[in-house]
């Protein structure tokens, strides 16, 4: 029974997948409105062509999912966005209806995925490497570490606000942090990552506790007085990198941006930088004025056309 549910599963996954590129082209954003057609030519970069890039709605993998978009299409590309959830990211990936994902994160939170696919995906490298995953709270709740929230739970309303259902956080959440502090009086509330966050910005300002899943690097942490609890189980795990993945035959098809890729690499306060404009200072819809700002500081420019090899 279980076999036959997971087989159908992916079936479903699968047919959304291709339902949704055979209709919409671009989801969310992408910059043209045809349907999707496979990058591959045959002859390589020479020719330019299509890249299909699957992404997920958590923060850092918007502002590099629209960075890459602007330096692709300036280099020749046609580029075509899909927002999908993260299972169905990796299956697009691997079934190559999609090129390329931006925010797979190793070796926890994304393990389950990459255990399923990574035999027909390329990892093209790490580009972010202190990735961490974090139980939040805002800096005037008198708490410091996970474990302090047993027996707490009227004061949090029994509700912790997480984000996707498909996310790893949210896995990690229901399936080690909450059994492994005792927290099963606890709703873990699973929506999105904007609506936690809209959440998180009411109870700021109505001073009222709340506890959020939450993830380094993040712009709230900038925008909120926030602090992470302690986590002294592990439950969350450890410092994570942050991988850019394509689908088998990716660098055959396309070995300049094969290169590119690889050596695409941010620190902490690049990556906050690009964050805070796309998602705070401009927001949806405006991605790609936001891109266009972050470019013109020489120091970015020069960064990416580091990347490029310029």
């Amino acid at each position: 029974m279980i076999g036959t549910m997971k087989k159908r599963g992916r079936f479903v996954t699968a047919l959304v997948l291709a339902l949704m590129l055979a209709l919409t082209g671009v989801f969310a954003g992408g910059c043209s409105s045809e349907p999707a057609t496979s990058g591959t030519t045959g002859t390589g970069d020479a020719s330019g062509g299509t890249i299909r890039i699957g992404w997920i709605p958590w923060d850092e993998d918007v502002a590099v999912t629209y960075l890459w978009q602007r330096i692709l299409e300036d280099e020749g590309y046609e580029v075509e966005l899909t927002q999908l959830d993260a299972a169905p990211v990796f299956d697009g990936v691997a079934s190559g209806d999609l090129d390329l994902f931006l925010d797979a994160w190793l070796p926890v939170t994304h393990e389950d995925y990459w255990a399923e696919y990574s035999d027909r995906l390329e990892d093209l490298g790490i580009w972010y490497d202190n990735a961490l995953l974090t139980w939040a709270v805002p800096e005037y709740v008198e708490i410091d570490s996970i474990e302090d929230l047993a027996g707490r739970e009227a004061a949090f309303g029994n509700r912790v606000v997480g984000i996707e259902p498909g996310a790893g956080l949210t896995r990690l959440s229901r399936e080690a942090v909450i059994p492994g502090y005792g927290l099963e009086a606890y709703e873990l509330v699973e929506g999105s990552t904007p609506a936690m966050l809209a959440e998180l910005d009411r109870a700021i300002k109505d001073e009222e506790p709340i506890v959020v899943t939450l993830w380094r690097p993040h712009w709230a942490y900038n925008a909120f007085p926030l602090k992470d609890l302690a986590d002294p189980e592990g439950s969350l795990g450890e410092a994570e990198e942050i991988h850019a993945v394509a689908r088998a035959g990716f660098s055959d098809d396309f070995p300049e941006l094969a290169e590119w890729f690889t050596a695409f690499e941010m620190d902490n306060e690049q990556l906050a930088s690009l964050e805070d404009l796309v998602l705070n200072e401009y927001g949806t819809g405006q991605e790609e004025a936001a891109v266009e700002e972050w470019l013109s500081d020489a120091e970015n420019r020069a960064l990416v056309d580091g990347w490029l090899g310029k």
